[in-house]
């Protein structure tokens, strides 16, 4: 189970940094007492200290071999490419205001929940349902937060502005190309996980 210490450790820093950016309160007070371009270097250094753990401890895990859970049926694998499709596309559009963005309301947290599940689903082993399982808490949590507080602020649901549909043509396309390249490519080369043929 030490195997596992790196990659719980990259989780804890990066997730907990993302999820105390989201507690208003303590933020305010930290940016009150320091600074914002002190909290905007210790916001970028601390999620890059956990960033690099995570990919080294998931890296590092894998290597010393896998902790078993569960055997996942192959279509869920078809399912998990779907959805990681689909998180894709949610991710380009959230820099493309359009009707996609509209409705999802928060499409980098919906695409987070989309990419996670999804891996979750084509994953069985314990390193995998721990990383994948707590992107996908944390971000329940941060879309839990943003509503509360958008109520408080009174925004209501919703009220993203709406973009032109070729906003939401490019999303579609950027999406699929970035899967495109990620099952092609990327994800043997970063992950060491091939995903054609697998």
């Amino acid at each position: 189970m030490t195997k596992l210490i790196p990659l719980l450790l990259g989780l804890a820093i990066f997730l907990g940094m993302h999820a105390f950016s989201r507690n208003r309160a303590a933020r305010a007070n930290l940016i009150a007492s320091k600074g914002e371009p002190f909290y905007k270097m210790f916001y970028s250094l601390v999620s890059l200290l956990g960033l690099s753990l995570l990919v080294y401890g998931y890296s590092f895990y894998r290597s010393q071999g896998l902790i078993p859970v569960w055997d996942p049926p192959r279509g869920l694998a078809h399912l998990a490419f779907l959805l990681v499709w689909l998180a894709f596309i949610l991710m380009a559009a959230a820099y493309l205001p359009g009707r996609i963005k509209a409705r999802a309301k928060h499409p980098m947290l919906a695409a987070v929940k989309l990419w996670a599940f999804g891996h979750l689903l084509a994953n069985g082993d314990l390193g995998s349902i721990l990383m994948f399982g707590a992107f996908l808490g944390w971000a329940v949590y941060a879309r839990i937060a943003l509503k509360k507080a958008e109520r408080a602020e009174g925004i209501p649901p919703g009220a993203a502005m709406v973009g032109s549909s070729r906003n939401d043509i490019i999303a579609i396309v950027l999406g699929t190309a970035a899967t495109a390249a990620f099952a092609l490519w990327l994800h043997t080369l970063l992950i060491g996980v091939a995903i054609i043929g697998r």
